[in-house]
This record gives structure tokens, sequence and C-alpha cells, in this order.
């Protein structure tokens, strides 16, 4: 095959692939939601909609989800800025889909003498590029609470922005120590440096040497994701729905995909970044190699697949965790999410970082 159409073919396969397993998982998600919600509340959660009087434990929900916004009514409020309004979804969702570039899903692999990265963009600057492109997403909350011309989506959106930015300090500060110990911003290496052994037992993932690294990190991605017990930006009980009150049908889906997409975007980076990515501990190019000489050979093609799922599995672990916590702790008072945010995760965050440098300079000064 002529080397030009082998890479294009390569490039829009992997585009293909990634954006499909993120929009698949968004649709699970909707679905794992509410049957999650369900089960905590001891009811039998969405079994209505059905294909030839088949239920399929409700599964048919998301679809039907899906007719009903593509076919009601695109409704437009009169007193709102029109052209605003109309684009603010689009600013909100594109920046989620974007950051899924950087997320590495499993090992390269060769093909036809060629090292191909299971990632769409193995950036050298992979986690700057995922905080650039997430914190533009607040720009299409913002911009739609603004151009609602309603109170209730201005003070949600006016909520949206003083969180995230609040937040984006703690989110960057808290993996400062994944990025002193790995000394790289690199996602992919990040993830390979994690196949190592601490003492010749523990794996060397994020979580064992950054634990409050990761506590600092999937705090503040809950309160970046407006998830709960952050979602102020669109309390019910004091702003009806919050930034998207005026939005419905089409647009409204849109919002709810983005919000979604941000979930499953930040279950995989937290399991890249603190959980080994694509690795699954004792696990080598060859096989298993257990401490002590024991080992199991595996075929490549074995190894690889366990790679992917185990990054799979770890993706939708933390993405049941969204769930679970939101129905777990009530929703915060403002007040109360701006003071930890300003006043423990900050100063926590900063305390990590030097704790963290202090740690790796005794080492590589010999005095442990």
């Amino acid at each position: 095959m002529n080397p030009q159409l082998f890479d294009i073919a390569v490039a829009v396969g992997r585009v293909s692939v990634f954006f499909a397993f993120v929009l698949g998982l968004v649709v699970v998600m909707t679905w794992v939601e509410r049957k999650g919600a369900a089960y905590m509340q001891d009811r039998r959660g969405p079994n209505r909609a059905r294909i030839l009087g088949v239920t399929l434990f409700g599964m048919f929900h998301p679809l039907a989800d899906a007719l009903k916004f593509l076919f009601k009514e695109d409704f437009i409020p009169d007193t709102s800025n029109r052209l605003f309004y109309q684009i603010a979804p689009m600013f909100a969702l594109a920046p989620a889909i974007l950051t899924m570039a950087v997320v590495p899903f499993g090992p390269p692999v060769t093909i036809g003498g060629k090292q191909i990265a299971l990632q769409i963009a193995d950036l050298n600057v992979g986690i700057l590029y995922l905080f650039a492109i997430s914190g533009l997403g607040v720009y299409g909350i913002v911009l739609g609470g603004w151009a609602s011309n309603s109170k209730y989506p201005l003070l949600g959106g006016l909520r949206s922005a003083s969180q995230m930015l609040s937040y984006e300090v703690s989110i960057g500060l808290s993996i400062m120590g994944i990025l002193m110990v790995f000394q790289s911003v690199q996602l992919s290496e990040i993830a390979r440096g994690q196949g190592e052994l601490l003492f010749g037992i523990v794996p060397k993932w994020g979580v064992f040497v950054q634990p409050l690294g990761f506590i600092l990190f999937i705090t503040a991605m809950y309160a970046e994701a407006n998830r709960t017990p952050f979602d102020l930006p669109e309390g019910e009980s004091e702003l009806v729905a919050g930034y998207h009150t005026e939005y419905g049908s089409f647009k409204f889906s849109m919002f709810m995909m983005a919000e979604y997409i941000h979930l499953v975007v930040g279950s995989a980076v937290v399991a890249t970044l603190f959980f080994g990515g694509w690795q699954v501990p004792y696990l080598a190019d060859t096989g298993f190699v257990f401490p002590g000489g024991a080992s199991f050979a595996l075929p490549a093609a074995a190894v690889l697949v366990l790679r992917i799922a185990a990054f799979v599995a770890k993706t939708f672990f933390f993405c049941w965790l969204f769930v679970w916590v939101r129905w777990t702790i009530p929703r915060f008072r403002y007040d109360q999410v701006m003071r930890l945010g300003w006043k423990v995760m900050l100063p926590l965050s900063l305390l990590n970082i030097f704790v963290t440098g202090l740690v790796l300079l005794l080492i590589d000064k010999g005095g442990f």
C-alpha cells in the first residue's frame, strides 16, 4: 500500500475508533446513571422503552432520548441573543470532544513495519494540551447563560466560571507531583513509566507514589465537570436548571453530551495518571512475570488485548464512581465549594509539591 494512503487510513481509523468508544460510553453512562440511581433508591429504574416487546433492562432509553431531542421543537426565547444562544452549546461540546485526543488507550503496535500509537495525537505536551482545551469549555457555559438573557441561566454561568477557574488551579497543581516523579508531560510516557515496580513488588502507579495528589485531582475533577456534589451551576433548588434553563431539544442534549464526555475523559485521565493507564501489574510484553521468578508466557496479541481491556475497565470503574458519588454525597453550598477550593485544596496541592520535591531530592542525594 502507498505509505501516504496507509498513514491516512491509520489516522481515520484511530479517530473513528476513539470517538466511537467515547460516544458509545457516553450513551451507556446515561443508562448507568439512571439504573445506578434506581439501584441505590431501591426501585426498578428505566424499563418502559422497548422494541418488539423487548426492554433489554431499559437499554433502549438512551435511543428514545436521542429521538426525543432530535424531533422536539427548537424553541429560542424572544429576548435572547440568537447568535450566541445557538453557538453556545457547540462551544461547550467541541472542547470536551477534543480533549480525548491525547489519551493513550494502549501501548504502540507495529503494523506493516510501522509503529502506531493507540491515541489520536501523541503530543509531547499532552498534559498541557489537555488542560488548555478542557478549560475552553467554560466559555460555552458562560455564553449560554448570558445569551439566554434570563437571571437563572446568568447566575448559573457566573457560578460555573468562578468554580471552574478556582478548581483549575488545584487540578493543575495536584498533578505536579506526578510530572516530577515521571519527568514528562507526555501521557504515553507517564503510562509507560507506571509499568515498573516499587521494591520489586508494588506497581509504580501514580496512586502509590502520589496518594495525596490522587485525592486532590479526583476531587477537583468532580468540580471541573460540574458533577454532584459540585453541581452548583445547575442547582435545581436555587437556579431551576442553571445555565441551560432556557435550552431545549437538541441544544440541551449538546450540553448534556459535553457533561458526560467530560465524565468519560476525566475517568480516562485518572486511570492514565494514577492507575497505570493500560498497564497490568506484572504483565510484560512476553506475558506475566511475577516477583520471585515465576512467569506465564502469552502471545503478543493476547497481551495487547489484556492491556486495552484493562484501560477500558479502569475508565468504566471511575465513570461508575461518578454515579456512586452523585447519589451518596449531598450538594455543597456555594461558599463551601469556594472555601474548599481556595483554603483547603490549594494549600494541600502546594504542600504536596514541596514534599514530593524534598523526597526526590533526598533520593537523588542518596539520603534514603
